[in-house]
């Protein structure tokens, strides 16, 4: 079965890399991001292209130092609920929601509040991979 070559209009390029639109067309424009040409004159990116792309600007970040944990996600504190012993602590990254609980103690220590830029570090023994609009799911243990 051979399989025909994903590409995406600069709008999902976009959504995928949690960037404007116009932020995609200057990387495009400036030569950092290929993209082609459809028959209507619309810009498309090859998946294979965006994907090493999205790995470069992940890779150029860096991983804030010397950790085994891969996944992180830096947003903004958008909400800290806080009892007598625990916090849950809301975080947007770009498109993503990230729910942390921990002690109270760290939300305090932290200064975890509304507005606080703060990184969310991910390590998971399990991670769900869902395509959208297909039926089969893949984990990796």
């Amino acid at each position: 079965m051979v399989r025909a070559v994903t590409t995406f209009r600069i709008s999902e390029a976009a959504a995928l890399l949690g960037v404007s639109s116009d932020t995609v067309r200057r990387w495009v424009d400036a030569g950092r991001l290929r993209a082609e040409r459809d028959e209507h004159g619309h810009r498309r990116v090859n998946g294979a292209d965006l994907a090493a792309f999205a790995r470069a600007q992940v890779e150029s970040v860096g991983d804030g130092g010397r950790t085994s944990a891969r996944n992180r996600f830096r947003g903004i504190v958008t909400e800290v609920i806080r009892d007598a012993v625990m916090a849950q602590v809301e975080i947007a990254a770009g498109p993503f929601r990230v729910v942390s609980l921990m002690s109270r103690q760290a939300a305090d220590e932290l200064g975890l509040e509304p507005g606080v830029v703060a990184v969310a570090v991910i390590k998971s023994t399990n991670v769900v991979v869902e395509i959208p609009g297909h039926e089969r799911v893949a984990s990796h243990l």
